[in-house]
């Protein structure tokens, strides 16, 4: 579960890119305060996915909670083999979430999508301790998902993140300017893509987002009990 983990900046990666770039970004992204990075690409097989995610294991190197995207077995096969991976992140048709916790454990870090009423009414449902945070989007149209769902805009964010006790992580086309307000809203924290990894500095990038809310960004853990 995630416990006292800070959930209030996430990096997830971007696959249109080179990979040593990708492990460039995370490394500055890291060392500039992100507090977790989500490896996410489905452009490559399991092999390959697996050895990225060892090697990103060994540049996050437990300066933040590192997750991987849909692939419950990647995870498995890497921890299996001395890396720390944290956890997973899961969308609505991947393995059942509470297949997940029962085959990564109660400690695993584990997230799943959940855009409309009736996914957090179903996140609802499941046994406590089951989701440590959902992320909810998207905020604004954004270029890396193009098939996502009709943005939700801030207001949008509150409606859903009002109805439920889990922590919510606003994700999709989220800007420096929608931090604080997002952050007003009841985000545990925002998801970013783009805004990272297509600048020149991400380093800089990241320091602007935390600074953005000022004391609001202040690391933020899920609500006690609504893992």
């Amino acid at each position: 579960m995630s416990g006292d983990r800070d959930l209030s900046l996430h990096l997830v990666t971007d696959q249109r890119l080179p990979f040593p770039r990708v492990c460039d970004i995370v490394d500055a992204a890291v060392s500039a305060g992100m507090s977790v990075v989500q490896l996410r690409d489905k452009l490559v097989g399991g092999a390959e996915l697996y050895a990225r995610t060892r090697r990103l294991a060994d540049v996050v190197a437990g300066r933040a909670a590192f997750v991987v995207d849909d692939r419950v077995d990647v995870v498995l096969a890497a921890r299996a083999n001395g890396s720390r991976v944290d956890g997973v992140h899961l969308g609505q048709s991947d393995l059942p979430v509470d297949v997940a916790r029962v085959l990564l454990g109660p400690d695993a870090l584990v997230g799943w999508t959940a855009n409309t009423l009736a996914h957090l009414a179903a996140a609802g449902d499941l046994e406590p301790g089951t989701v440590d945070y959902l992320g909810v989007g998207v905020i604004r149209a954004t270029a890396t998902k193009p098939d996502h769902p009709r943005p939700l805009g801030v207001d949008g964010f509150a409606a859903l993140a009002a109805s439920t006790p889990l922590a919510c992580v606003a994700i999709g086309g989220v800007g420096v300017d929608d931090v604080a307000p997002l952050r007003a809203a009841g985000a545990a924290g925002v998801a970013i893509v783009s805004l990272v990894s297509g600048a020149d500095d991400p380093a800089a990038v990241v320091r602007r987002l935390r600074a953005a809310a000022a004391d609001e960004l202040a690391p933020l853990a899920a609500p006690t009990g609504a893992s």
